[in-house]
């Protein structure tokens, strides 16, 4: 069941919990213009009821059936919502899986909440890709309409209308950048990518893994497969991970 509370920046923010007394819980944290009702929150969702876990998931500002709006959101905005639903469930014991953009909040999360964190799992994990992957490709005439504008279209082959970009996001990201230094966390570490993922490098994965200070980090790789990593064979290497034990 979705629920709904009104965050500290007054708008609604859209969750799904359904805890498990004395069992950890698994949080889902979507991509970039991504919500909780795609193919992995789904599966996980009920992959946690099989399995008598508990399970959360969010929707950010201006994403699915949350309030706000998308061009308002950056990195540190929508790990505050994260935060807040956590706070409001009082959630705890966690294994946190990230994808893609998700997996850069899911390491922002555990440096701000180290004792609630109990694993992560990250599926093509994006750190930096606000900077790495979004503003070293755009042409100069496209940074400065994103400078001037403040916003632009930016072309998806998961959206044909395309997907928004503000230069707030860009801006906030740059305060927030994991890839260039050491992260220092001690709990288990599972990173899955696609060789064929074509949006984020499988090589950020490896050099997350070398920048973990955790000494229980795997890195799977996974031939030929894509950015979404939906497929269902993926879906089985991924509850494979997210298992505890």
């Amino acid at each position: 069941m979705t629920c709904h509370f009104i965050s500290h920046n007054s708008y609604k923010l859209a969750y799904t919990f359904a805890p498990v007394v004395g069992r950890p819980t698994i949080l889902f944290l979507p991509g970039y213009f991504s919500d909780m009702s795609g193919a992995k929150a789904v599966f996980l969702k009920e992959q946690a009821a099989c399995h008598h876990y508990g399970f959360l998931s969010l929707d950010y500002s201006g994403h699915g059936q949350s309030g706000g709006e998308f061009l308002q959101g950056t990195i540190s905005s929508w790990l505050d919502d994260i935060l807040a639903v956590i706070d409001a469930v009082k959630a705890q014991d966690l294994i946190v899986v990230g994808s893609s953009m998700g997996g850069w909040l899911m390491f922002l999360l555990t440096l701000r909440r180290p004792h609630l964190i109990r694993k992560l799992v990250g599926i093509a994990a994006a750190p930096d890709f606000t900077e790495e992957l979004i503003w070293t490709k755009l042409s100069l005439p496209e940074k400065q309409i994103l400078q001037q504008r403040g916003h632009l279209i930016t072309p998806s082959e998961y959206d044909a209308a395309g997907v928004p970009l503000s230069y707030q996001l860009i801006e906030d990201g740059r305060q927030n950048l994991l890839l260039k230094d050491s992260i220092n966390r001690n709990v288990p570490v599972r990173l899955l990518h696609g060789t064929a993922d074509h949006d984020v490098p499988y090589e950020i994965s490896l050099r997350l893994m070398q920048l973990l200070t955790s000494s229980d980090v795997q890195v799977r790789l996974i031939k030929e497969g894509d950015h979404r990593l939906s497929q269902p064979s993926h879906l089985t290497m991924l509850w494979q991970e997210v298992q505890d034990g």
